[in-house]
């Protein structure tokens, strides 16, 4: 049997499986879970083109970003590709995202990559019960995840991919690890490929707990007289997965301009389904307008909205050629995310592509 005709009944067999999951996840959530996972930066988009129109490439992420989306676009890197992001997350909440990545095309037909993420939350004052008002140091959270990525491309219209994330968030006396696995698949049709569809599960591992000598204290037991050190047990949390389910069309207008609709679902299983859309604007690749909105139940009532993102975003990129002959660009791309309370989330990033 060729390869060809193996990938031909795999891909559907992915499919399937996935979509059974999908709606395994989507009866599993309900709003009664809410704030029963942990790991929730895993939830935060760190890259700015896609957050530009709300994170609703499921179905036409390409390259590099596409590791947070829908894993599968990593397989659409030419060569090389180098992304650099800074987010200010809720600004006046003193929450930023610094995030680094790159990824390789290994062959004709493979792409690795890498990416990293690091969340500060900044200082934090320590407070006891005998000090409720601190005064006596501060403490700094660290968060981190590490992906680590394969992309495949399995013929002209469908890709794959699967991401392993390493997951550490922690304190000075108190840490977790863990692991988490995405994965997702992308389906390019249309008489100029111009028709895409993608579903991606993600946040997929082992529970997590938190362990070390925060939870250690000195104490006697059984009325005695000698003190030991009592260490408290500590319950496990869940990650918060969930399922994408997307599509794109694009209306190539003329040789110089462009115009992308799309539409996602997400399926959480630890918070409220969200349903985004979104379009792009391009102007050959010099220029590219993007703007979308989230939607939840409850989002439009501050007294039933779960989350601090109202729903509106934006954003821009500019790009310019390096070396025409090579293909090799520069791209700077932002975005802004609305919310409430504080001062939306500004997301600027830099790009190359060698």
């Amino acid at each position: 049997m060729s390869m060809k005709k193996i990938y031909s009944l795999l891909i559907p067999v992915v499919l399937i499986t996935l979509s059974i999951t999908s709606s395994k996840l989507a009866w599993a959530g309900n709003e009664d879970r809410v704030g029963q996972a942990g790991a929730q930066e895993l939830l935060i988009n760190p890259w700015a083109r896609s957050t530009g129109w709300g994170g609703v490439n499921t179905a036409n992420a390409h390259g590099l970003e596409a590791t947070f989306n829908n894993v599968a676009g990593l397989a659409f890197t030419e060569k090389t590709e180098i992304v650099f992001a800074q987010t200010i997350y809720l600004k006046g909440s003193e929450t930023n995202i610094s995030t680094f990545g790159f990824s390789q095309k290994i062959n004709e037909t493979s792409v690795i990559g890498l990416s990293v993420m690091a969340l500060s939350v900044g200082d934090i004052q320590i407070r006891t019960v005998n000090q409720p008002d601190g005064g006596i140091g501060t403490f700094k959270p660290s968060f981190i995840n590490i992906g680590i990525s394969y992309a495949h491309t399995f013929s002209n219209s469908i890709y794959g991919g699967i991401n392993f994330k390493i997951i550490s968030e922690s304190i000075s006396d108190i840490s977790a690890q863990g692991l988490a696995i995405d994965a997702g698949i992308q389906y390019v049709t249309g008489p100029k490929d111009n028709i895409k569809f993608g579903i991606s599960l993600k946040n997929v591992g082992p529970t997590l707990s938190f362990s070390g000598d925060g939870f250690s204290f000195s104490g006697t037991q059984n009325n005695s007289t000698n003190s030991h050190t009592i260490e408290e047990r500590q319950a496990d949390f869940e990650l918060p997965s969930l399922i994408n389910i997307g599509g794109s069309y694009d209306f190539v207008l003329s040789e110089e301009h462009r115009l992308t609709i799309a539409g996602n679902f997400t399926s959480n299983s630890f918070s409220k389904d969200q349903y985004t859309i979104g379009a792009e604007y391009g102007f050959m690749q010099y220029l590219m307008l993007r703007a979308g909105f989230t939607y939840e139940k409850g989002i439009f009532d501050k007294a039933t909205r779960s989350s601090a993102l109202t729903g509106p975003c934006m954003g821009i990129t500019v790009q310019a050629p390096i070396n025409k002959e090579k293909g090799t660009t520069f791209s700077i791309d932002y975005s802004y995310r609305s919310s409430d309370p504080w001062q939306g989330c500004h997301t600027i990033g830099a790009r190359f592509n060698l």
